[in-house]
């Protein structure tokens, strides 16, 4: 049986309460897109691109809240590497390169407020279409599993919050990521 992201979750909190039942949750409230995030890349993984889980955000965390260590955490330090490619400039020539201009997916899932089921259900949904593909409800409803209601609400928080957006010509309620 394999267990989902939320699993992992509820149970290391339910363990870091009883461990630390004496400290208060001032690191959480200070720090909670951080821990959010650390857990996302906990269990991310994208091999086509080189990209592994990584628990080391996680240890930092968790060092600072049973250690007392005082380790800077910064969400920008979780960035994949690459992933935030810029159009670079041929000094010689002057041309920029806009084949590199593409923003990973993570990227931005780590800039949304998404929760962890959502932002899961985004990357299924992105790994069966990616950028050009064009999707529309009935595929939500068979790649996440969703009833037909909860992949209309889906589709529409995610128009919502500039992740994908309507795209014309193939009918109505069709959807592409936006780049």
């Amino acid at each position: 049986m394999k267990v989902t992201q939320e699993q992992q979750q509820y149970f290391l909190l339910n363990i870091l309460e009883h461990l630390v039942f004496f400290s208060t949750n001032a690191i959480f409230a200070e720090n909670s897109w951080y821990f959010r995030n650390a857990l996302v890349r906990a269990n991310y993984t994208n091999l086509q691109k080189g990209i592994h889980e990584t628990t080391e955000y996680l240890e930092i965390f968790l060092r600072n809240l049973l250690l007392n260590e005082k380790n800077e955490l910064h969400n920008r330090d979780m960035h994949i590497s690459g992933s935030l490619n810029t159009a670079k400039v041929d000094i010689e020539n002057t041309e920029v390169d806009i084949q590199n201009t593409e923003v990973d997916i993570e990227s931005t899932l780590l800039e949304k407020n998404l929760s962890i089921k959502t932002a899961n259900h985004v990357r299924k949904l992105f790994e069966k279409f990616g950028y050009d593909e064009v999707f529309g409800r009935s595929a939500v409803m068979k790649v996440i599993d969703l009833k037909q209601s909860g992949a209309s609400k889906f589709l529409s928080n995610l128009v919502q919050k500039d992740i994908i957006e309507p795209v014309s010509g193939h009918g109505k309620g069709k959807y592409k990521f936006k780049k």
